[in-house]
């Protein structure tokens, strides 16, 4: 059941798409997502938008919530996310992001995530709370 939604949310999660976000591998509990900064993440000549940053963690914390929740059949939705940006990231930077589960309940789901650019710095870590809920009401 965990590959099998992954595999429709990674079908329809447009905005990942169109952010180019690669999701690399998942297992319970784990995922590894890249995206690599482009000229379309920028902000300025040279750094990437916050928004572009945030999005990929918002993703990484929610996949790795919903490889838990999928084994109830649940997916989830985005209840708040914090970040904490440490270094600038670039044109041309690899991120790579990585998350742990930090508390699972019924429900309630709560991941901590980081980000690293392709030098192994930590460019951006986070923290989200995730919704778990019936995969129906999505319509899957």
């Amino acid at each position: 059941m965990i590959s099998q939604l992954i595999e429709q949310y990674k079908k329809t999660n447009h905005f990942g798409e169109l952010m180019d976000m690669n999701l690399v591998s998942y297992d319970e509990g784990s995922v590894l997502y890249k995206m690599r900064i482009q000229e379309k993440h920028l902000a300025t000549p040279k750094a990437a938008h916050g928004g572009a940053v945030a999005g990929l963690m918002d993703g990484l914390l929610g996949v790795t919530a919903l490889t838990v929740a999928a084994k109830n059949q649940c997916v989830v939705s985005t209840i708040e996310f914090k970040l904490n940006y440490m270094k600038p990231v670039l044109l041309g930077d690899e991120l790579n992001g990585t998350a742990k589960i930090l508390s699972q309940g019924r429900r309630i789901i709560v991941v901590e995530g980081e980000l690293r650019n392709q030098s192994g710095d930590l460019v951006c870590k986070g923290q989200g709370t995730f919704n778990a809920y019936p995969k129906e009401k999505t319509g899957f």
